[in-house]
């Protein structure tokens, strides 16, 4: 089975899936959309695909399935669009940036039967795989305590600030998934603290730049999680879960895997720069995992309410900074 899929959104994310799809033997690109003009050109030159309006897409007979790599204020009403023409979605996160909102648009895909898959990429990534499956095996027995690390090597620029949703919904919803992918148990409560450290201009904008969240389970594990938006060393990930009979870790990972030995000491290759090559395998599982569950008529994961279950958790974390509290996750949830 092939999979023809249309591009909304030729960006930097819609660049990344782009290179997923066509690197896929079941998958082929069939038309890119995006406002500016020359960015679907790009893609289309690049990949040999057609540049067409989202309403053509829509209408297209030729395409099965949609990449939704737009502005996030847009996720929802193209999602419910697409679900209600009959094209399977794979949305970036979040599918909105208001918990009602996102149960409306969850309402419509459960009424029209539509496949939608969350990018929530880093589920994809070997290595962090490699730690979900040691868990799974029983070799480090119970878990008790995760800690996700991801800072990014720089701010965004202050416009997308303003527009993003703020950094627990932009940044810390990613490590809100790989919390709940590798607890095993859903949390309850969540405690968070936030900064300004990088930039005043961030906190101008209203928003933080360094973030610690501890999450609590009913049975009492813990995760903490640590963000920042500046890391001079590069794009800082890694993972650590403790358990009942060990540990296992994932730690960050290098272009090049090699060190070197001098009379100086030891050194090793600087980290990725960023998203875009840190998680290249983990986009292109991903791909292959939406296109295996149309292949064969299975629900796709991540799903609708793992998107909303992450914003509900990053809901529960901006409570917890407006009151100094700790808060549970029902509380915002409903």
């Amino acid at each position: 089975m092939t999979v023809k899929f249309g591009l909304l959104g030729a960006g930097r994310i819609g660049k990344v899936h782009a290179k997923a799809i066509t690197s896929n033997p079941d998958a082929r690109l069939v038309a890119v959309a995006d406002a500016v003009q020359s960015a679907a050109e790009d893609i289309a030159a690049r990949y040999g695909c057609e540049v067409r309006t989202i309403d053509e897409i829509e209408r297209a007979v030729d395409i099965d399935a949609v990449v939704i790599c737009t502005p996030t204020d847009t996720h929802s009403d193209l999602i419910e669009r697409f679900a209600r023409a009959g094209k399977a979605i794979f949305c970036e996160k979040p599918i909105d940036l208001d918990l009602g909102r996102v149960k409306a648009c969850l309402k419509v895909v459960k009424e029209t039967g539509a496949t939608l898959m969350v990018g929530f990429n880093r589920r994809f990534d070997p290595h962090f795989v490699a730690v979900r499956a040691a868990i799974d095996e029983g070799k480090i027995g119970k878990v008790e305590m995760v800690q996700i690390t991801s800072r990014d090597p720089g701010a965004p620029p202050v416009s997308y600030i303003r527009s993003s949703g703020g950094i627990l919904r932009d940044m810390t919803i990613h490590d809100f998934d790989m919390a709940r992918f590798l607890l095993g148990e859903e949390p309850d409560t969540v405690f968070a603290t936030a900064s300004v450290l990088v930039d005043p201009e961030i906190g101008e904008a209203g928003d933080h730049d360094s973030v610690s969240v501890v999450l609590t389970t009913p049975s009492g594990k813990h995760c903490s999680i640590s963000n920042s938006r500046r890391a001079t060393y590069g794009y800082d990930q890694r993972i650590e879960v403790h358990g009942s009979k060990g540990a296992v870790a994932a730690e960050n990972q290098r272009p090049v895997s090699i060190e070197i030995a001098t009379s100086a000491g030891y050194t090793r290759p600087p980290l990725h720069d960023f998203f875009m090559t840190r998680y290249t395998e983990a986009y292109a599982a991903e791909i292959a995992a939406f296109i295996a569950a149309l292949a064969g008529g299975k629900p796709a994961s991540p799903s609708g309410e793992d998107g909303l279950r992450a914003l509900a958790l990053a809901e529960a974390a901006y409570l917890s900074l407006r009151e100094g509290r700790a808060v549970k996750v029902a509380e915002v949830l409903g």
